[in-house]
């Protein structure tokens, strides 16, 4: 199967857990974890050898993922290493070893990937702006899901990179509000801007401002500066 496309990975459609039924139970696992340990080398190449017969094993897996669930697993293997949200793998070098192990790494990041869309479905549809709002108040909705947005992807674990996985979910966030991907696309890079970089957290006021460009360049109003009739919906959005 071939590789996710950059546009294919903007386009939230793709990735939707909504769109894309996942049926998991022990037969399927045993099935799924057999066809992994396949693809193990007996004898790996480790550093010596650039680690050819890893990396091979991973993009067979990859192949196995994809074409049995679809384009929504491509981020099983996003790395937090590399800006994802994935803990349970690591890379070709470092997660393949034995068959049993390199199985039971497979599963659990398909999971922790399939379990962080669901969450990130979850968070556009509580910080969508209703669908009668006016400009002003979409602003301040606007404004408010693209901080706690960026945090999420903060909060995910990832290390180089998070700022590019912070770009997708906005992109992804506005189109499931109905934008188009390339206006979505635009106006997360004109917010962006190149502001945020690899290995560094930001403050919480560059957020803000991010927030803020984003909101405006989008609807013309800023947002409200006096938030207490939203207390309670703040602090919802800020336990979730």
């Amino acid at each position: 199967m071939p590789p996710l496309t950059y546009e294919g990975i903007r386009n939230w459609d793709e990735l939707d857990p909504a769109r894309h039924a996942f049926v998991w139970d022990d037969v399927e696992e045993a099935h799924f974890r057999s066809l992994v340990r396949e693809w193990v080398p007996p004898v790996l190449s480790g550093m010596a050898g650039w680690w050819q017969g890893e990396h091979w094993c991973e993009r067979q897996v990859d192949g196995i993922i994809r074409e049995r669930y679809g384009t929504w697993a491509w981020g099983w293997n996003w790395c937090y290493r590399d800006g994802g949200p994935i803990g349970h793998w690591g890379g070709g070098p470092s997660s393949v070893t034995t068959p049993d192990e390199t199985a039971g790494r497979v599963v659990s990041a398909l999971l922790e990937w399939r379990q962080w869309l669901e969450r990130t479905a979850r968070r556009f549809g509580e910080l969508a702006p209703p669908p009668a709002a006016s400009p002003e108040d979409r602003s301040w909705h606007l404004e408010r899901a693209c901080v706690r947005l960026v945090t999420h992807a903060l909060d995910s674990g990832a290390e180089g990179g998070w700022h590019g996985q912070a770009s997708i979910v906005l992109s992804w966030f506005l189109t499931s509000t109905g934008m188009g991907r390339a206006d979505a696309a635009r106006a997360v890079e004109s917010a962006i801007g190149g502001r945020f970089e690899s290995w560094v957290a930001p403050e919480p006021s560059l957020i803000e401002s991010v927030g803020e460009d984003l909101a405006v360049g989008l609807t013309g109003h800023a947002p409200y500066r006096d938030h207490r009739d939203r207390a309670a919906l703040e602090d919802l959005h800020d336990r979730c």
